[in-house]
């Protein structure tokens, strides 16, 4: 049942091709292009979907990712943007990812947590490791994430954006 205050959602799932988390940034940039109030909210929500599916994708025990981004009404001009990735992983990863979004959630500052990420992991030769403390810093985003008991593992980022006159209009909201 559709709530009043729901404003859609998108879901892909798809197996592991990593060529397809660019496919979809794009996607979700000219999509978001038209609902959101401004250039920046669109760049941020596109950042963080990339960033959640690239981990999604390339942790993906079974080959599995699936992403979902929702947007729910909030107040008269705004929404709330929630960006999910679900995919089965390793023990070892999702206890990693558990850890690294306890110590973003921990620092009191996730700018200072991001620079502090970046200088810890400046040698690094298996990527960058800086995906979720990016989300935090640059889209400001809040993330958290949800293990499951058979090896889901759900990470979530989520913010309040404002809409666009032409998004406020097709609600009839004015």
């Amino acid at each position: 049942m559709k709530n009043d205050d729901d404003l859609g959602f998108c879901e892909l799932s798809f197996q592991r091709r990593p060529e397809l988390v660019s496919i979809v940034r794009r996607f979700v940039s000219d999509f978001y292009d038209r609902t959101l109030a401004d250039a920046d909210a669109c760049s941020r929500v596109a950042l963080a979907t990339h960033e959640l599916l690239e981990n999604a994708v390339k942790y993906a025990s079974d080959g599995m990712a699936t992403v979902r981004i929702e947007v729910t009404a909030r107040g008269a001009a705004g929404a709330h943007i929630r960006i999910r990735t679900r995919n089965h992983a390793a023990p070892e990863d999702a206890a990693y990812i558990r850890r690294t979004i306890d110590e973003l959630r921990g620092s009191p500052d996730p700018n200072l947590y991001y620079l502090d990420v970046i200088r810890r992991n400046a040698r690094r030769t298996d990527g960058s490791g800086l995906g979720l403390a990016r989300i935090a810093a640059e889209a400001e985003m809040e993330v958290s994430v949800k293990c499951g008991a058979r090896g889901t593992v759900t990470v979530i980022a989520e913010t309040d954006v404002k809409l666009s006159a032409v998004a406020v209009s097709a609600r009839g909201i004015a």
